[in-house]
């Protein structure tokens, strides 16, 4: 198994495409069960370096109809990876471990997950200056923990949720 490494690359405007191609391919393959598809992450932030990982989050009415997913997720390359630590989502990657090309959050639609996945990406996207801090935060982390994705990531995680509370403020103010 080849060890992830990260490895930011500058923006690519065909990332918005490569997301619209998955999400037709997961919708066909869904069907109506399916109540949101959104493109989250890096990704999907104009103008942001990132790794090169298509985030896409799906949003169901009940979270326990995912063991129906696994097989049809699977016949458009899309592998189920149990993650204990993730609660309330489950996980499946398209590509190798290491060097998967997406990731599929799947969750419970309009829960704190989907919400807070939105939240952060929409703040990013009406706030240039706070994407420009969050992209030198992910340099100097990737500089620094190049060999170990899951540092960081975690090192991520403080600012992610000073913004998305900081977005929580900003919706209950208008």
């Amino acid at each position: 198994m080849t060890k992830p490494i990260v490895n930011l690359i500058d923006y690519n405007p065909n990332w918005e495409k490569q997301f619209e191609y998955e999400k037709k391919r997961i919708l066909d393959a869904l069907g109506d069960k399916v109540v949101g598809i959104e493109h989250i992450g890096s990704t999907s932030i104009k103008g942001l370096e990132a790794k090169p990982i298509i985030d896409i989050i799906v949003g169901l009415q009940d979270l326990d109809e995912v063991s129906n997913f696994v097989s049809p997720l699977n016949a458009i390359e899309y592998e189920y990876v149990p993650k204990p630590e993730f609660k309330d989502r489950r996980f499946f990657r398209k590509g190798l471990s290491g060097q998967g090309t997406c990731h599929l959050h799947i969750c419970q639609f309009n829960s704190s997950e989907w919400i807070e996945k939105l939240l952060f990406r929409d703040h990013l996207r009406l706030h240039p200056k706070v994407a420009e801090e969050y992209a030198f935060l992910k340099k100097e982390l990737a500089s620094k923990y190049q060999f170990d994705r899951p540092t960081y990531t975690k090192n991520k995680e403080p600012f992610i949720k000073k913004i998305i509370e900081k977005a929580r403020k900003e919706i209950h103010s208008k």
